[in-house]
């Protein structure tokens, strides 16, 4: 490139949302880059979204933008270039001439304007947000970026010499340390090129010296030494090159010159594991939809992208899964600059058709094709840009999909390509084109996932097994032995039904080969969505062009329910069970030998699709106080030590048996890991030792040690503290236990205890005695089941999706609030939110719906509900009925009786309702408490 001139600034601007042309003048002007929304151009949308972020100045048409401009004359006669970074479709018009149109939604618009002459010019430029030739994912979606018309990028003329290059691909050769550096000649027979690179983000400096290179016109190649010390990139060490391209073409000096970012790296595949620069990697992923609720558009500047995927990266990620979207050129200039495995997706969810189907749609089809080529060629040369993927939760024919593969492999070798994220849901297969698979299930039973919604049952084992930390997915990568009753009925008819999106729909399942054994790497897809109850506190933070209406909405029920003084416990408290969910989900994958990486939803809230807080960052990336950086790396990173022990609750001398291990993907294994270790309670250390353990060479699995601790006698409930700790390094970890007395038999001593208000216990609250209600679960219908685990994504969006299917809907409850200060406690010390002395607990209970009753009357434990139905739940509560005394809990108390922590739990119970501390503040009728009761 000779020279460029910005065209940002303002522009005149006129709406057209009839699209009736340019048949008026142009009434308003706009800054760009921008976009109507965010400039607050057009009518004001009162529509309040619930399900999403409301934009405010939503507009959806034709809008027109023209700006004049001036060519010097030292410009005229150069070759000019529009080049317009994000944008929608578009046609251009220059000085009322039409030149064309483009309809990228993934990549640059450029335009060839030809030879300008000097002197002003008048640039027109109309942008559609209607009517794409795909729906766009999340590129267009109100669930993420928001539907924006504008151009959001760069806006510049880009001027070039009577020679220049065009089409600059830059290919990595780790092996001779050198690139290859492909281009087209434009404008001359023949020219020379002077190649030459500094690095320039590393501990040293290399400078590498000028080499030039005789070259014709069309397309050529050169390979361009960087030497034998030359630095290579990768998550650990992105090490970049400045690599200088001038073309001197006809005896002018740099009449032609390009400076592209380069890292020398080798990203492949080596069986079942990811390989970078030959050495095995585990990616450590996120999704990102491109939720930006300040604009509703992706920025495009390196500063903001920097700080965006920096604080990813201090939370352990190395890894991002673009959904159905491909970020800005910043985007990936940051992943270089980081150290960050990007994989943009093509902006497609939905069926891939043969010709002959019904529904075939072969224009969509090209231009989902052509988007994958263009945003190859575009960003293709960013070490970063890694993977591609063709889709989200693609359905269809197999054949087709794999052709596409074939073809991009044959363009762009740079890259590893799968067929898409979780294909075929229920019924997937690895494609012969494919390098990588990505998904959740290998068959209708084979999970290696830990969530799951209803709709998409059988659950997952932190939705639905005893808490410990046994659990990994080693056992899904090999089939099942023929004849032991598998669940086949995915694969037995023509069709199956789906959730897609926020809808069911019902598709072709195709050929399928039945099980399988995956011969390359395995990525689980979307794994956590453990959801947290909204932060209210935020709802000030958006000061942009969208509106957290939907907040504003959820906290207006909350509080006609009563309940809105608890806005801020909920939110704690459901976000501390996430965050443990989050672990187990995580160390799970940790575990799993097999697995190549995982892909969270998400590190930070999902702004759309009925309202998504699934993550410990909220929708700007901010901190949700719920666990640090640093706590949260002790269980995401290259390095995590891992305890495996089958349950979290111990009775009094029994022992602590625990197996540790290390997940290791860091550069540069040590011969000899050396291990602290100890078992602490608040009176102080119960165990402690020291290991060592050899590391097997190229190993990425160290089995350190087994521990195994006598436990000791304890009078009431224990906490302790398991710690392990690498000394000198980052890496530790630490679980919490629970020890409990062994004469905790759980039996309700001297405590009347009925399951049903009968004529009895009303008579004996009529004496002024205390009564232990005890109704059974499964015969409450005013009730709530008990469900440990937080809800799934969102209970609104899935309990429709269930409810469409005709399949059961979620539970909906996000964890417990406890008054964890109350004398009822005194022998089960706890926190106001859920942990594992719970589990069994809640698992066999129901909380009780209390809407309609008096707002006063509160519960000493308080299942939360979610921001849709927002019931009152009480699990444990009491009264004054009468003369007597009433404490009521839904549990079932001959199954939790099984357990030392249902034991402690009852006998708790028994001894509160046996002290002096069992005096209810609040007084119920009996005709209140009967139709409670029901």
């Amino acid at each position: 490139m000779h020279t460029k001139i910005s065209l940002e600034g303002e522009w005149k601007l006129q709406l057209d949302m009839t699209k009736q042309g340019l048949a008026m003048p142009f009434a308003d002007v706009i800054s760009l880059p921008g976009t109507t929304s965010h400039a607050l151009k057009g009518p004001k949308n009162v529509d309040i979204l619930v399900d999403a972020l409301t934009d405010e100045y939503l507009f959806e048409g034709q809008a027109w933008y023209s700006k004049d401009f001036e060519i010097p004359e030292a410009l005229s006669g150069k070759t000019c270039m529009l080049h317009l970074e994000r944008t929608r479709l578009t046609t251009v018009w220059l000085d009322g001439l039409e030149i064309g149109n483009r309809d990228s939604l993934n990549t640059p618009h450029v335009y060839d304007l030809g030879q300008l002459r000097s002197g002003n010019h008048t640039l027109t430029i109309r942008v559609d947000n209607t009517d794409y030739p795909t729906k766009g994912g999340h590129l267009t979606s109100k669930d993420t970026q928001t539907n924006w018309n504008g151009i959001t990028g760069r806006i510049e003329l880009q001027f070039y010499s009577e020679s220049y290059l065009s089409g600059i691909r830059i290919d990595p050769d780790v092996s001779a340390r050198s690139v290859r550096i492909t281009a087209t000649l434009e404008g001359a027979d023949t020219g020379v090129i002077k190649v030459s690179a500094v690095s320039f983000n590393s501990k040293t400096t290399q400078t590498r010296a000028v080499q030039e290179y005789n070259i014709s016109r069309g397309e050529f190649w050169v390979s361009y030494g960087l030497g034998p010390d030359a630095l290579l990139w990768s998550d650990s060490e992105p090490n970049l090159y400045k690599i200088s391209i001038d073309l001197n073409g006809t005896g002018d000096e740099a009449s032609d010159q390009h400076e592209l970012i380069f890292g020398l790296r080798e990203f492949k595949t080596g069986g079942d594991k990811f390989m970078i620069n030959g050495q095995k990697t585990f990616l450590r992923g996120k999704h990102d939809g491109l939720i930006f609720p300040l604009t509703g558009y992706a920025p495009t500047d390196l500063e903001e992208w920097l700080r965006i995927l920096g604080i990813s990266k201090s939370y352990g990620i190395n890894h991002y899964r673009f959904h159905t979207c491909c970020p800005p050129e910043a985007a990936f200039a940051a992943a270089d600059m980081l150290g960050i495995y990007m994989e943009p997706e093509l902006p497609f969810w939905g069926t891939i058709t043969e010709e002959t189907d019904e529904g075939h749609n072969q224009a969509e089809q090209d231009y989902l094709i052509s988007e994958g080529y263009a945003i190859l060629r575009a960003f293709g040369n960013h070490p970063s840009f890694v993977m591609m993927s063709l889709g989200n939760e693609l359905w269809g024919s197999r054949t087709k999909i794999d052709s596409f593969l074939k073809d991009y492999k044959a363009f762009d070798n740079r890259h590893l390509y799968t067929q898409g994220s979780n294909n075929h849901q229920f019924v997937p297969e690895v494609l012969e084109h494919e390098d990588f698979f990505c998904g959740v299930r290998f068959s209708k039973d084979r999970l290696f996932r830990g969530s799951y919604a209803m709709c998409d049952a059988p659950l997952g084992h932190v939705q639905t097994d005893m808490p410990g930390t046994m659990k990994d997915y080693d056992e899904q990568f090999v089939p099942p032995a023929m004849g032991n009753g598998e669940d086949t009925e995915a694969a037995t008819g023509d069709t199956i039904q789906i959730q897609y999106g926020t809808e069911a729909k019902t598709v072709q399942i195709g050929d399928t080969s039945g099980e399988w054994i995956p011969r390359i790497p395995v990525v689980s897809h979307e794994i956590g969505q453990y959801a947290t109850y909204p932060n209210y506190a935020e709802i000030s933070k958006y000061t942009g062009s969208l509106k957290a209406k939907n907040f504003e909405v959820f906290r207006s029920r909350l509080e006609d329910k009563g309940l809105g003084h608890l806005a801020a416990k909920y939110f704690e408290c459901s976000g501390q069970l996430a965050v443990a969910c989050y672990k187990e989900e995580l160390e799970a994958a940790f575990r799993t030998r097999r697995l190549a990486g995982f892909q969270l939803l998400d590190l930070q809230d999902f702004s759309g699709q009925g309202t998504a807080l699934v993550g410990v960052l909220d929708a700007f990336m901010d901190s949700k106080s719920l666990v640090s950086a640093d706590e949260w790396r002790t269980f995401c990173s290259d390095a995590v030590l891992l305890a495996r022990f089958p349950k979290y609750n111990y009775v009094s001398g029994e022992h602590f048996d625990a197996h540790v291990e290390l997940s290791w993907y860091r550069t540069g294994a040590p011969d000899m890991i050396l291990l602290k270790w100890e078992l602490n309670t608040e009176e102080g250390t119960l165990a402690a030792g020291i290991s060592e353990a050899g590391v097997p060479a190229g190993s990425n699995y160290i089995d350190i040690c087994d521990l195994s601790i006598a436990l000791p006698e304890v009078v009431q409930m224990t906490q302790a503290v398991l710690s392990l700790w690498i000394p000198g390094t980052d890496i530790r970890k630490s679980y919490d236990v629970w020890i409990y007395p062994e004469n905790s038999n759980g039996v309700l001593d001297d405590v009347h205890v009925f399951q049903e208000l009968s004529p009895e216990a009303l008579a004996l609250l009529d004496q002024g005695q205390n009564v232990l209600l005890m109704p059974k679960p499964e015969l409450l219908q005013n009730a709530v089941e008990g469900f440990y685990c937080t809800d799934f994504w969102c209970y609104p969006m899935f309990r429709s999706i269930s409810e469409s299917m005709n399949k059961p809907v979620p539970v909906g409850t996000m964890g417990l609030l406890i008054d964890n200060s109350h004398p009822v406690f005194r022998d089960f010390p706890c926190e106001e939110y859920s942990t594992y002395p719970w589990w069994n607990i809640v698992q066999n209970s129901k909380s009780i719906i209390l809407d309609g009753f008096d707002r006063s009357w509160s519960p000493i434990v308080q299942t939360i509900d979610n921001f849709e139905r927002n019931h009152k739940l009480g699990f444990l509560l009491e009264c004054s009925v009468g003369a007597g005394n009433l404490l009521i809990c839904a549990l079932d108390a001959d199954k939790v009786s099984g357990t030392p922590e249902g034991r402690q739990f009852l006998s708790s119970l028994s001894h509160y309702m046996k002290s002096a501390d069992f005096k209810p503040h609040y007084h119920a009728e009996i005709s209140q408490l009967q139709q409670l009761l029901q």
